[in-house]
């Protein structure tokens, strides 16, 4: 049992240490390099120097920012355009109903007319609500 402890021991000890890359052989030389070489990024395809990155950040920052005002008002007119189209069905089924002689309508045909002309004032408080909401949006 012990000699075969020493062996694996010394085995052990003549194996080379492994190592990925070159990690520890890879020296930085900047004495050669001037100090312009010195500050640039190298990337994949390009080299930048940090104020071109920093710049390109920034272009990239204002195009997002535009991105996001332009998806909110494009989601302001997504939902005024559906409003809209629910208030013009309901005008329609009102107007169905306003069209029977009030002596003809049925109690129920009179609630319904009552509830439709609620939901449309609902409807279009809403849409004022969201145009305003738009136009501050807008003024930002």
């Amino acid at each position: 049992m012990e000699l075969k402890r020493s062996i694996s021991a010394s085995m052990e000890a003549e194996k080379p240490l492994r190592r990925y890359g070159a990690v520890e052989e890879t020296a930085w030389r900047a004495e050669g390099l001037g100090r312009n070489q010195l500050d640039i990024i190298s990337m994949a395809e390009t080299t930048m120097m940090p104020e071109e990155i920093e710049l390109e950040m920034a272009k990239i920052q204002r195009l997002r920012e535009v991105l996001v005002r332009r998806e909110s008002e494009l989601r302001f007119m997504m939902d005024d355009i559906q409003l809209c189209k629910d208030i013009m069905n309901l005008k329609k089924e009102l107007q169905n109903l306003v069209a029977i002689p009030e002596k003809e309508k049925t109690k129920l045909q009179k609630q319904r007319e009552d509830e439709l002309i609620q939901k449309i004032h609902k409807l279009v408080q809403k849409r004022d609500f969201l145009v305003d909401d738009a136009e501050v949006e807008r003024l930002r």
